[in-house]
């Protein structure tokens, strides 16, 4: 089996979760943090939508700059509803579903950089970053299964049952 059609597989798998759980996302609640020392839910829930789009950018980008020099370039897209979300998610896997149909294997071993004003934080070959955007991806949706619990959201089944969904 290819790298391209594992990570197809595995995107399948997950956005189904990624959207049950962002589908739940009480409106009005963005700068909704449970401590003083984490984020906001609206970043939170930014980020569980859009970092399938992570994907897209390892495939076909060389690196990533966190603090270029002339600033940031990147506006994560608004929002103001859980349909929005749903809808930002959605755009973003199709975009990581693009990305990996037009690629190779060959070029997923290649090496991939993050950057931080100019300077190396990191390097690994493509594969390796995609594979752990999965994992970052199930880190933050389980944080953000917490934030919802906090605000008294019922939580919808990821890799099995709820304490509110019992069934899938």
């Amino acid at each position: 089996m290819k790298l391209t059609e594992i990570f197809l597989a595995l995107l399948e798998r997950e956005t189904p979760i990624s959207r049950r759980v962002l589908a739940r996302v009480p409106e009005g609640r963005q700068d909704w943090k449970p401590h003083e020392k984490s984020m906001p839910l609206g970043y939170l829930c930014t980020l569980v939508a859009t970092m399938p789009g992570w994907i897209a950018m390892t495939v076909q980008q060389d690196s990533l700059d966190l603090h270029p020099s002339g600033g940031a370039t990147y506006r994560p897209p608004e929002w103001k509803t859980a349909q929005d979300l749903v809808h930002n998610l959605e755009q973003a896997v199709a975009q990581a579903r693009q990305a990996l149909a037009g690629t190779t294997d060959e070029h997923l071993m290649t090496g991939w950089k993050l950057l931080a004003g100019g300077r190396t934080v990191s390097e690994s070959p493509r594969h390796q970053v995609i594979s752990d955007t999965f994992t970052h991806i199930a880190h933050h949706r389980g944080q953000l299964s917490v934030y919802l619990r906090l605000n008294n959201v019922a939580l919808p089944s990821m890799y099995g049952p709820t304490a509110d969904e019992k069934v899938f």
